[in-house]
């Protein structure tokens, strides 16, 4: 059952990121923000698996990219 008002719209950017770059490797990401990226990750593992996890400084670079719509050119170029 949706909740009333959101009609099928995500409350958070997380849940957007997860669905349209879920299966971004987190080495892919690394080699945009740096080594430090989403710290005890596994290079091999999947944004969608990690992303509840990540740290804040994480977090809120993939964010910012995201609402600023260069994530998606980032891991293209990546």
């Amino acid at each position: 059952m949706q909740q009333p008002g959101l009609h099928g719209r995500h409350r958070d950017k997380n849940g957007e990121i997860s669905r349209k770059h879920g299966n971004t490797l987190v080495s892919t990401l690394r080699k945009i923000y740096g080594p430090s990226f989403a710290p005890g990750a596994q290079p091999g593992e999947k944004l969608s698996e990690v992303l509840v996890e990540m740290d804040e400084p994480s977090l809120t670079k993939l964010v910012h990219d995201h609402v600023r719509g260069d994530l998606e050119g980032k891991i293209g170029i990546a």
